[in-house]
């Protein structure tokens, strides 16, 4: 029987707006191997939200927004093979509900955020090494009317001056800004930057203008774009795109709008920058179906509808997406939370021309084993599979992590994806301990260390921005993005 799912304490679902027409859409058929890596009991998590890191050990990283020790959510390590190991139980004082992705920093350790807890009650900023010690590095709405904002949603992102960027959800100096005493504090939410010691820099406040011209509650994290700038989006009414500067100057780029619903709106996921050098992203609403929709942007902000997701007879391309993730294919992969063959949600991948297919149904399996409700993004990891997270479902209706296998073959991964001559570079993959050689773009570089899952290098002198090559002795391994060598 299927639980009763954990509401949770934003507004990602509850827009108001239903559309009761459907259209058929043609799905095709892929190989591809599904597997259940591990159903969550509660005592050991419940309800993944968020998605997964691949690790330097060349294990995954992730989170579960409650259950664990203390009900209050855990971060957690899974092998490839599913073995799981519960690095840290939240308590309430340390954060409550860590519902976003982990970020893992230049330095080895992992980066987060908690939606709600800490010293102050609204959210905090963390610190954990692999073996799971947990430091605390920032407690939301420390400053008078939460002016430094409360409830960090979103995944933070490593910049490539070293720091860390993220957003709040609520607080900040915007419209509505009196108190932080209620259970949701007002304000229309912030984009900060942080260093990794915790100190905190606010560099834009949302809805500081009347009519919010430039949004209000972003949910979704941010990228860095190739041109050095962070684009993002915000969900509180039709939503927008925008981009911000690392000093903090902002535009907006697309303003959604409910008077033109098959356009899309709230678009609640994180945007990714695809080869062309456009964002892809989703919006959660909206659509020629009302179910969301896929669509693209430059970074001039034109906007392109590539896919309308619907549910129904004869339709089951699902509902509410999650973000994507670009493919070594140079497809984008992603899931919804709804819909599909069986209603709980699929695997899609999508052309950058907008050709969808559905991979995979939720709730296939008696009991609905498989899981179902899938929230996070996916990750595809360097064997070349494709790794997720079922937020309800599996064998104790808690949740599952899961591979989805789609016959792509293995790659290296830089970390980061950008840098200047003489930088660390941390390249991860499998099977790497053989490697011989490593170039970037053709230029040669030196192996500092290596390991079987990660390769220490820094950029060599004459490098240009390419694709980085790793020489082992079962053959060569490419990138799955080209490494932008920085001036």
């Amino acid at each position: 029987m299927k639980k009763t799912r954990f509401l949770k304490s934003s507004f990602f679902k509850t827009i108001g707006i239903a559309f009761t027409f459907c259209v058929v859409t043609a799905i095709a058929s892929f190989a591809q191997t599904f597997t259940t890596l591990h159903s969550f009991d509660l005592t050991d998590g419940s309800e993944p939200w968020a998605a997964l890191v691949q690790g330097t050990d060349g294990n995954f990283y992730g989170g579960t927004a409650v259950g664990g020790a203390n009900t209050r959510g855990t971060l957690f390590k899974i092998t490839r093979a599913g073995a799981l190991t519960t690095l840290h139980g939240f308590d309430g004082t340390d954060g409550d509900i860590p519902s976003a992705a982990l970020v893992r920093g230049t330095d080895g350790n992992f980066y987060g955020t908690t939606e709600q807890g800490g010293a102050n009650a609204g959210g905090t900023v963390f610190k954990i090494t692999a073996a799971g010690a947990l430091t605390t590095l920032y407690s939301f709405c420390a400053q008078a009317n939460c002016a430094d904002g409360s409830y960090p949603y979103a995944t933070l992102v490593q910049g490539t001056d070293g720091n860390f960027y993220g957003i709040t959800g609520y607080g900040g100096t915007g419209q509505g800004s009196t108190t932080c005493a209620t259970s949701i504090p007002s304000g229309c939410g912030t984009v900060f930057k942080m260093t990794a010691k915790g100190a905190l820099t606010t560099l834009h406040s949302f809805c500081v203008q009347t009519n919010c011209p430039d949004g209000a509650n972003p949910i979704g994290g941010l990228v860095q774009g190739t041109d050095g700038n962070f684009y993002g989006t915000t969900g509180g009414g039709a939503g927008t795109v925008f981009k911000i500067t690392t000093a903090g100057k902002l535009s907006t780029l697309h303003r959604f709008t409910l008077t033109n619903p098959a356009g899309g709106f709230a678009p609640y996921a994180a945007l990714v920058q695809g080869p062309d050098g456009d964002f892809y992203g989703t919006t959660l609403k909206g659509g020629a179906d009302g179910d969301g929709t896929v669509f693209k942007i430059t970074a001039g902000g034109t906007l392109t509808t590539l896919q309308s997701f619907c549910t129904g007879p004869g339709c089951t391309s699902g509902d509410a997406p999650s973000g994507l993730v670009l493919g070594t294919d140079g497809n984008f992969y992603g899931t919804t939370e709804y819909g599909g063959a069986n209603g709980d949600g699929t695997v899609f991948t999508i052309t950058a021309g907008g050709a969808l297919t559905t991979l995979y149904s939720f709730c296939a399996q008696a009991n609905c084993a498989d899981g179902y409700n899938p929230r996070a993004d996916l990750v595809q990891g360097t064997d070349g599979n494709f790794y997720g997270d079922t937020s309800l479902g599996g064998a104790n209706g808690d949740g599952t992590v899961f591979r989805l296998s789609m016959g792509l073959g293995p790659f290296v991964k830089t970390d980061p994806t950008a840098g200047k001559v003489g930088s660390k570079v941390v390249i991860l993959g499998n099977n790497l301990a053989s490697a011989t050689s490593v170039a970037f773009n053709g230029t040669s570089a030196s192996l500092l260390k290596v390991a079987a899952s990660a390769i220490e290098t820094s950029v060599p002198t004459g490098a240009t921005t390419g694709t980085v090559t790793v020489t082992t002795a079962n053959g060569t391994l490419d990138s799955n993005v080209a490494f932008q060598v920085l001036p």
